[in-house]
């Protein structure tokens, strides 16, 4: 499902919402991934703006786009956004574009921030679920 050459070495990751997007990059050897600051949209024009900044800045090759599933692998609400996303990306810029199915990244992030000690907000939550959708492509990737 890749398209063009991944140009750069980072992968960023996207676990896209409505209003909020947590982003996520790798480091430049592919192995690790390291949350970056939640982004608040206000349409599809601003978030490509965005997510064009940061391909440029951090040199990024791959974007990978959390897609949405239900438990039994269907599409559910939020499914045909990130496929427009990862659509409107490929036509806008200079990257590779994967889905990944998403099941669960959110919930697993509540979970880990919840057993921390200090109270989390959704920014939190929706960083960290990038985080665990990226490391989890690069360690599919890399065979770990």
């Amino acid at each position: 499902m890749e398209s063009r050459r991944e140009s750069g070495k980072r992968v960023l990751a996207i676990d896209p919402g409505g209003r909020r997007v947590g982003l996520a990059v790798s480091d430049e050897l592919g192995i690790t991934a390291q949350g970056l600051d939640t982004f608040e949209t206000r349409g599809m024009d601003d978030l490509l703006d965005h997510l064009g900044a940061l391909v440029a800045e951090l040199g990024v090759g791959v974007v990978v786009v959390g897609e949405p599933r239900s438990l039994a692998g269907g599409d559910i609400e939020g499914t045909g956004r990130s496929r427009e996303l990862a659509a409107a990306i490929r036509g806008r810029l200079p990257v590779a574009v994967v889905l990944v199915d998403e099941r669960m990244t959110s919930r697993e992030a509540e979970r880990v921030l919840a057993a921390g000690e200090r109270r989390h907000n959704r920014k939190d939550i929706d960083r960290l679920a990038a985080v665990l959708l990226l490391q989890g492509f690069l360690d599919g990737r890399s065979g770990r």
